[in-house]
């Protein structure tokens, strides 16, 4: 079954009559401590797309939303959600059928006052003229959560469906979170610091100039162990006029991103994700490849070290310990995101299977959750959580579909949370794995998480 073209979630509030239900404590000057804390309580928060993404929503806006749950000392929130749309007060634009806002989403504390600030792509918006130009917009985070918006302007030279992935991070170490975003064929970097009055850093092109490379997807964190932030763009290069599916690696640097080594896979990469597997002090780069062999699937993890990724290891269905049997379309590796589930303070990686058939159903989909180790993620450390979790579920669940490691208690293991078709559910990290014992179910889901 092929997947879904829905590339990102969020999660909304009924939009009218909002009050400042979060009274977090003020912040100070300083960066956020954490990227996705939107209210400054010391809680990170989550936000996918809303259920009626590119549809009207039930009080009248159009063209896409994001959900938010909010954080709290026993984890997500949801009593305390929030919808943020075009038509939302101080968002820049008005929702349109055509639109898909929310269609990716990242977070960063962008103007540095304490709390992180929502990113938004609608890749999808008409401006003036311009079918499909595309829009990222920033919903600025406050004390008593998102409030406002400001448009980050396209650079001379910007193609369509701008904002179509985005990335953040501080790439050049100078203390001021950095964005990255796909614009055309091309990614950009726009470095901080950013303003409420869209004033940002400079702005430069990264591509493979007269070589034919098309970006495609976009993954952030820390790979060679300078501090700096690195970045990995997933993408096609054309070469002698035949694609080949390769991701790149760009180093972190005072100047903003230097180019580094390429690596080459027989199949097109749709995700990747960065953590310190073996905990040696470098970020491994874990690619999910699910049209590899038929649409079997595989996951590539190029490790990392202080010069930067090199030597790899594969990953599927056929790995020793590894629940299940690689078959035609199950899409291993769909979806991947790194985190510590169980605080020993290696992260593992959680990868999506969402077309796996599950208790005879077709496409139910599951998640195998690798542990990480001093030698690295191996089969005999995985665990395989199936659809069935969720719940009694005919065909075509593709649970997996999107996966997401984040710390959302603050208790030092992070929580998984995995979507499937109309459903998502948040399972808390333990000293083992991820369970889904006194598990959340996401209100209003439509699809993806924040990165």
């Amino acid at each position: 079954m092929r997947r879904s073209t829905a590339a990102a979630l969020t999660v909304t509030l009924v939009a009218t009559g909002l009050t400042p239900l979060f009274l977090a404590a003020p912040a100070s000057a300083a960066v956020a401590k954490h990227y996705d804390d939107f209210n400054g309580d010391g809680y990170r928060d989550l936000a996918y797309r809303h259920f009626y993404s590119g549809i009207s929503g039930a009080d009248g806006w159009k063209g896409g939303a994001v959900n938010i749950v909010y954080g709290s000392a026993s984890g997500l929130d949801t009593t305390r959600t929030q919808v943020v749309h075009q038509d939302s007060p101080g968002i820049p634009g008005t929702g349109e059928d055509d639109d898909q806002f929310g269609e990716s989403i990242s977070s960063a504390d962008l103007n540095k006052d304490g709390y992180a600030d929502l990113v938004v792509g609608n890749p999808m918006e008409k401006v003036g003229n311009a079918a499909y130009r595309g829009t990222v917009t920033i919903v600025w985070g406050s004390r008593s959560g998102l409030s406002g918006g400001t448009s980050v302007a396209p650079k001379s030279g910007a193609g369509s469906y701008f904002g179509r992935a985005l990335a953040t991070g501080d790439f050049n170490g100078d203390g001021s979170p950095d964005l990255a975003l796909i614009g055309g064929e091309e990614t950009w970097l726009y470095r901080g610091g950013f303003t409420k009055a869209g004033g940002t850093g400079s702005v430069s092109k990264i591509d493979k100039a007269g070589q034919g490379w098309y970006s495609t997807g976009l993954a952030a964190g820390k790979v060679n162990g300078d501090g700096r932030t690195d970045l990995v763009v997933l993408g096609t290069q054309f070469v002698d006029n035949k694609p080949a599916h390769r991701i790149w690696y760009l180093k972190g640097a005072s100047s903003g991103l230097t180019s580094g080594a390429s690596k080459t896979y027989a199949s097109e990469p749709w995700s990747a994700a960065i953590g310190d597997f073996d905990k040696n002090g470098y970020g491994d780069i874990a690619v999910g490849l699910p049209d590899n062999n038929d649409g079997k699937g595989i996951v590539s993890v190029w490790r990392g070290t202080s010069s930067g990724p090199s030597g790899s290891m594969t990953y599927n269905q056929a790995s020793s310990g590894v629940s299940g049997t690689p078959e035609a379309g199950d899409n291993f590796g769909y979806s991947v995101s790194a985190g510590d589930t169980n605080g020993d303070g290696y992260a593992d990686l959680a990868v999506g299977v969402p077309q796996e058939d599950v208790a005879g159903k077709e496409d139910q989909g599951g998640v195998t959750v690798f542990r990480g180790g001093s030698d690295g993620l191996t089969g005999s450390r995985s665990t395989w959580i199936p659809q069935t979790v969720l719940g009694p579920a005919d065909s075509y669940v593709s649970f997996g579909s999107p996966v997401r490691l984040r710390d959302l208690d603050r208790d030092g293991k992070a929580d998984l949370t995995v979507g499937a078709n109309g459903d998502a559910l948040l399972m808390r990290g333990t000293s083992t794995t991820p369970t889904a014992t006194g598990s959340v179910h996401l209100p209003e889901y439509g699809g993806g998480f924040l990165n």
